[in-house]
């Protein structure tokens, strides 16, 4: 990913608009929340019904192994409002109470892959990834991802680290925190904007390479982490944002951030601040929200779990990429 637009005061545009440059008080007005209707969930049952007789795993399955006309109708209608629209979509919801674990995450494959490929989420060729507490410590270095804690995540947007990123992220919930967790969802036309108008000095630096930490998704002969820019201007304003990522980039090599460096990574945490910039939702079982992964920012608060391990908090994630292979890095 290469810098496109100059770093000099001059360069610095006007403010976007459009459907994607929402804030908290523009959602009710904007297309962000679907239903699977009655047909749809028909369509669910005979899917499941089917694979309880003739079963496969979930990653040899396709949309084209099914009729399902319904469902790719809503599919379809999601897909146009990520990449047309509000790049958010929450859809409400799978049948839990007909549906094993294992099949809620085959029919949320499925019904994915509607929308585009699922690709690798880690360099083994993981498809489908658990998000789930495993109590460790996402420190520099560990490789350990801070979705594997129950810390709050700042706004980024997933594989920030690497290249390529996914165009979209999905995540099924199956089994929501006791209490917290609660997802945060923001534009980054939005958070441009905002710092247009409150931080102009700091935001040309958002166009200069950054280093950031691999979190250990590298071949071993490879560097531990990577220098890109958070900003690229690309049709609007594409991010590559992880703040978690960054700071441990800078200590693990032994480099200093500079005034204007922590200027800009200061700047943006205010703006990821201001409640009127973002949404807020709980998500809850049978769940599942899509964002565009190059300008939405998706984070959520810290939790506190259940006491039985079948209780505790339980996400499903798929990245998803129109192009390239679907191998990790897309070659």
């Amino acid at each position: 990913m290469s810098v496109t637009r100059p770093s000099n005061e001059s360069a610095l545009a006007a403010p976007f608009t459009g459907p994607m440059a929402w804030r908290a008080e523009d959602i009710a007005k904007t297309k962000w929340k679907y239903a699977l209707d009655t047909a749809c969930l028909a369509e669910i049952d005979d899917l499941v019904a089917s694979l309880r007789r003739n079963a496969l795993p979930t990653i040899l399955l396709t949309p084209d192994d099914f009729e399902m006309p319904r469902c790719r109708e809503a599919m379809r209608a999601v897909r146009e409002g990520l990449i047309d629209g509000s790049g958010i979509a929450l859809v409400d919801r799978l049948p839990m109470e007909r549906l094993t674990k294992d099949e809620a995450k085959t029919v949320y494959w499925v019904l994915s892959s509607m929308i585009s490929r699922p690709v690798a989420q880690k360099v083994d060729g993981t498809m489908i990834y658990d998000i789930q507490d495993t109590g460790a410590k996402a420190v520099a270095g560990s490789g350990v991802r801070p979705d594997k804690t129950n810390i709050d995540l700042t706004f980024h947007n997933d594989n920030s680290y690497n290249n390529p990123m996914p165009d979209f992220v999905g995540l099924l919930c199956l089994q929501p925190a006791k209490q917290g967790g609660v997802s945060r969802l923001m534009s980054f036309e939005t958070t441009y904007n905002a710092l247009l108008e409150r931080h102009r000095d700091a935001l040309a630096r958002l166009y200069e390479p950054f280093l950031f930490d691999r979190q250990k998704e590298h071949h071993p002969d490879e560097a531990g982490t990577i220098s890109e820019p958070i900003f690229v201007e690309s049709d609007g304003v594409k991010a590559r944002l992880g703040l978690h990522q960054v700071r441990n980039g800078y200590e693990m090599s032994g480099e200093s951030m500079d005034a204007e460096t922590a200027r800009a990574l200061a700047a943006l945490e205010e703006i990821f601040a201001d409640n009127a910039l973002q949404i807020h939702f709980a998500m809850e079982a049978g769940q599942f929200q899509y964002v565009n992964n190059l300008a939405i920012g998706h984070s959520r608060t810290e939790f506190t779990d259940f006491d039985r391990p079948e209780d505790r908090r339980h996400l499903v994630r798929l990245w998803m990429r129109d192009k390239g292979r679907r191998t990790y890095f897309g070659q």
